[in-house]
């Protein structure tokens, strides 16, 4: 005979579990765009202490989700892991000109690393207006190098592909503002 005793207490375990991880998610999450957004006003102070929190935010979030192997695709988990990615990235893109190898499951690096150029295009464009063009360039070779690399990819997973179809816009968009810089003479 089944032991629903046994089958109640494991699923309430798993949701409350899911619960926790949740909120935690949201907790990375909110440092993700806090640290985004430093960087975006050149706080680089602020953006550094932020990094720190955020490293620590996932790694307590990481623990929650080894309670069942499921819990690494739970939506809340999936975004707030790939939004971690992408501040992170970008942070060290901005610190460094490279970018970081992250342990955090492929698909989610490659989610995170999809949305990184979108950033991209809002510095290119903020340093373009202060007369920056060999950084804006910086950024346009940057993104291509990464679209680059995502093309050699096989993606079965039509959020990934969408994705990458995104980094392709930006790209565009990174060559036109390039092409307008240097035929005003920038």
């Amino acid at each position: 005979m089944t032991n629903f005793t046994k089958l109640q207490t494991s699923i309430k375990e798993y949701d409350e579990a899911r619960e926790n991880l949740i909120k935690k998610s949201r907790d990375v999450l909110k440092l993700s765009k806090l640290l985004i957004y430093s960087i975006h006003r050149d706080e680089m102070k602020e953006a550094a202490s932020l990094l720190k929190q955020i490293e620590k935010e996932l790694k307590a979030l990481e623990k929650i989700a080894e309670h069942d192997p499921k819990m690494a695709y739970e939506g809340s988990y999936k975004i707030a892991v790939q939004e971690y990615v992408e501040a992170v990235l970008y942070y060290h893109f901005v610190t460094s000109g490279k970018l970081a190898d992250l342990d955090v499951l492929p698909d989610h690096f490659v989610l995170g690393l999809a949305d990184l150029p979108g950033e991209l295009v809002r510095r290119a464009v903020f340093l373009a207006g202060k007369g920056e063009v060999d950084q804006v360039v910086r950024i346009k070779d940057e993104v291509n190098s990464i679209y680059g690399e995502l093309l050699k990819f096989d993606f079965r997973d039509n959020e990934i592909r969408r994705k990458v179809d995104a980094v392709k816009y930006d790209l565009r968009k990174l060559e036109d503002l390039v092409l307008d810089l240097k035929l005003k003479g920038r």
